[in-house]
């Protein structure tokens, strides 16, 4: 199998197991949370992949993998903007302190 194959199977069997981890999330954290943690899921991917690519000694092979980060940045991007930002207020609670100097 090429290795540019290789490289798309992977990035899609990595998006298939962000979509049953972001499934299983669901139940785990509230539900005002899972779209801001699939978008650092997916930031966190994308800058192992990236690694992977950059320990790759290959350049060839590497590139290929950095383009595949690049594609679970872009990936990570869309899905923070679908983060409503009244949804992350709602995840922090408020504080009673003032600042008093």
């Amino acid at each position: 199998m090429p290795n540019a194959d290789r490289v798309k199977l992977c990035v899609v069997a990595g998006l298939l197991a962000l979509l049953a981890v972001t499934l299983a999330l669901r139940d785990v954290v509230l539900p005002d949370a899972v779209t801001p943690t699939v978008a650092a899921l997916l930031m966190a991917a994308a800058g192992g992949v990236a690694l992977g690519g950059i320990l790759l000694r290959d350049r060839l092979r590497g590139a290929k993998w950095l383009d595949a980060a690049g594609l679970l940045v872009y990936a990570g991007v869309a899905v923070s903007i679908l983060i409503d930002p009244d949804q992350l207020l709602r995840l922090m609670p408020l504080s009673d302190q003032t600042n008093s100097e």
